[in-house]
């Protein structure tokens, strides 16, 4: 029922794989060689080859000024829960996106770093904790029953006015529930919060509203059909100081998706970074990032 997504890296920069400039050729033809001399003048020419040259400089500078704070272990960590999440499919999902497993880690390092980078160069302030602990939602855990027809929801919501008990809603969810993936688990989901991004708004919308016990008396419609769901655990939300650095990490995570202010982020990184251009033909390849006056602030305040 929840949707999947593979993790989108660097969503500015592209990363490609560039041949080393040489005389060595790359490739024969009856026509002629291509060497690699050749092949990069064309290359540097494209987009894409300057994408890469981006995206190359900016691992350089990435793991001189962040490299120690990202371990091998975390970013193994990050690896091994896509591949649990994508189960038997995973190896091929990879493929679908042209990566290997050796490429995709490589990503992963470098959204990691970024994320660092973005910690580093983004300040947050008071008005922004403040802004974030409004639709700030701890974490609950609920089960649920979907099924296709709204009068089918209808009528596990009156088996479950007469017993509301977690034994009663593990069987019908067992008989009635079309999620393959929770049916024989009594239709328990992960915990999640307002920042969950896999489950609809409606369906999140109508769990909050429940104390811990109760169910939804009328049927909860999302895309996916008609959800009957029962709140297992709502935490009470506390106070903002006792949730300040989960805030500040939802802040940040909204940063990663913020293309103002990872631009931002990367023009610091790379003015840091001294880079040099000795290529002529490239010396303009950074000018959307760096030899611009411009403050980084965090995506709230924008």
């Amino acid at each position: 029922m929840r949707k999947k997504w593979l993790l989108s890296i660097m969503g500015i920069f592209l990363a490609f794989t560039l041949a080393g400039c040489g005389s060595k050729t790359v490739a024969t033809t009856s026509g002629g060689n291509i060497s690699q001399q050749d092949y990069y003048n064309e290359m540097k020419k494209s987009s894409s080859g300057k994408q890469t040259l981006q995206q190359m400089i900016l691992d350089k500078v990435m793991e001189k000024q962040y490299g120690s704070k990202v371990s091998k272990d975390k970013v193994d960590k990050q690896y091994n829960s896509y591949k649990k999440q994508y189960g038997s499919s995973f190896s091929s999902v990879l493929s679908q996106n042209d990566m290997t497993k050796a490429s995709f880690k490589k990503n992963l390092r470098s959204n990691l770093l970024l994320e660092e980078a973005v910690k580093d160069n983004v300040k947050i302030t008071n008005a922004d904790l403040k802004k974030q602990w409004k639709t700030y939602q701890p974490k609950v855990t609920v089960q649920h029953i979907l099924v296709a027809k709204k009068s089918t929801a209808t009528d596990v919501i009156n088996e479950l006015n007469k017993d509301n008990s977690e034994k009663n809603f593990k069987a019908l969810a067992k008989k009635y529930s079309t999620d393959t993936d929770t049916k024989n688990d009594a239709g328990k989901l992960p915990a999640f919060d307002s920042t969950d991004t896999s489950l609809d708004s409606s369906f999140k919308t109508a769990a909050f509203k429940l104390k811990t016990n109760e169910y939804t008396k009328t049927p909860v419609k999302s895309q996916y059909g008609y959800h009957v769901i029962r709140m297992i655990n709502h935490p009470a939300k506390g106070t903002m100081k006792e949730h300040e650095a989960t805030l500040k990490a939802q802040i940040y995570s909204k940063d990663m998706s913020n293309n103002t202010v990872l631009k931002n982020v990367i023009s610091k990184v790379l003015k840091k970074g001294n880079v040099q251009i000795k290529d002529n033909d490239l010396k303009d390849v950074l000018s959307g990032y760096v030899g611009k006056s411009s403050t980084t602030t965090s995506s709230t305040s924008n």
